[in-house]
């Protein structure tokens, strides 16, 4: 079981490789800091925000439901506190 952060960190891994996308060109096409995405990436953030999802979704070109459209955030599948 993941956290949601967790969760985040794993599909954008999966999305930057099926886009053959880095890291770096992820955040400079989002506008986010090197700082934020590399905190959510090695699972520093207690919590990611919807906005935070919604940007990253976007910067991945795909929706925000394609970007949640993933076994990691099936309910039995996520550590929720």
């Amino acid at each position: 079981m993941n956290d949601i952060s967790k969760a985040v960190a794993l599909r954008i891994k999966e999305l930057l490789k099926e886009r053959g996308m880095s890291q770096y060109r992820l955040e400079h096409k989002m506008g986010l800091s090197h700082d934020t995405v590399k905190n959510i990436m090695k699972g520093k953030t207690r919590g990611v925000n919807l906005k935070t999802v919604a940007i990253i979704a976007e910067g991945l070109g795909v929706t925000l439901s394609e970007f949640l459209d993933s076994e990691l955030f099936l309910y039995g599948n996520l550590n929720i506190d």
